[in-house]
């Protein structure tokens, strides 16, 4: 089966394992990829053995994200009539091929304001946005970033934000025969129960916010009072983190403490194009960590019901498509920005 540049390339990245923490072989293939179309690459450490990628060529106005890191398991690539297969296929090697392939487009045809930023641990606590975010500076002058997850090839409208937290309980170990105590279960059961009962706030754009108590640990028997338990949960956030952590307080008892894990950010708003049906979607992405590099939109090929699973795919035409939309997109975005100076 003949395939096409921009195929060959994905299949070659997807066999290159870049799971959240590895994504180092990853990024050097793709800095070998982007000077070879003639774009000055830079790297920027996030930790030992783990950087963002950067490239331009001028000035960037435009820039195309999006993230290194895949999750696991790593399984390798192949190929049919309608679909590339593979992790990252969709999430997000794909997102990246089309991006560096639009950019190779755009510099062809004389345009150099565009650039890229390729971040590590997205699929985890987006560090890899959150170090871009404090280190911009010039020579970038990002007005746009067009952020690349599978969005079934629509412009998103937004996505609610993200709590992550944890409720430790403490109680006073004993018989359970004996009213003393008190249980840092049953401290931590009352807790829950006003969590699922809350108003965590409406947003007339995203609806009501959701929330999801996901695991709970403690205890030592059943005849035993609880000296400790934890319990973990995800909120689907219409409000900033202060308000939630202020909601948070009036649910929890003297002996239920609130402890934030993972990301915590507000529902986010992105730029569709004029013309563009508005799409809502439930997951996160790297473009909360990272206001300032400019106004964002949220586009990309494949779908995120495939991502994150063992089928992971992306259609072959949908992501021939992806590049000139991109290529389209970047070109309104600056004529825009001609026209406004």
């Amino acid at each position: 089966m003949k395939l096409s540049a921009i195929e060959q390339a994905l299949r070659d990245w997807i066999e290159i394992p870049s799971v959240t923490g590895e994504e180092l072989d990853y990024s050097e293939a793709l800095a070998r990829a982007l000077t070879a179309r003639g774009f000055d690459v830079e790297r920027q450490e996030v930790e030992p053995g783990r950087s963002n990628l950067l490239a331009r060529a001028g000035r960037p106005e435009v820039v195309f994200c999006t993230h290194l890191d895949t999750v696991p398991p790593f399984f390798g690539s192949r190929i049919d009539g309608d679909h590339v297969h593979g992790r990252g296929a969709c999430d997000a090697k794909g997102q990246a091929a089309a991006m560096l392939f639009a950019g190779e487009a755009l510099l062809r045809a004389g345009e150099d304001r565009v650039g890229f930023l390729f971040t590590v641990g997205e699929e985890t606590v987006s560090d890899g946005a959150k170090v871009a975010n404090a280190r911009l500076a010039e020579p970038w002058a990002p007005r746009y970033v067009v952020i690349g997850e599978p969005t079934g090839s629509r412009f998103v409208r937004g996505h609610k934000g993200l709590y992550h937290g944890c409720l430790h309980a403490h109680g006073v170990a004993g018989h359970s025969s004996l009213t003393s105590g008190p249980s840092a279960i049953h401290e931590l059961l009352r807790a829950g129960v006003n969590i699922l009962d809350a108003d965590w706030g409406h947003h007339e754009l995203f609806g009501p916010a959701t929330v999801n108590l996901g695991t709970v640990h403690g205890g030592v028997a059943s005849n035993v009072i609880a000296d400790e338990a934890q319990m973990s949960f995800l909120l689907r956030a219409v409000t900033e983190p202060e308000d939630v952590e202020r909601r948070m307080a009036a649910l929890l008892g003297e002996h239920v403490e609130l402890r934030p894990e993972g990301n915590a950010y507000g529902p986010i708003e992105f730029y569709v194009p004029p013309g563009e049906p508005e799409e809502l979607v439930a997951f996160g992405t790297d473009a909360p960590h990272m206001p300032a590099w400019g106004q964002p939109l949220l586009y990309g090929a494949g779908s995120i019901s495939d991502a994150h699973t063992d089928h992971e795919k992306v259609g072959r035409q949908e992501l021939a498509a992806c590049v000139q939309r991109h290529v389209q997109t970047v070109q309104d975005l600056l004529a825009g920005m001609d026209a406004a100076r």
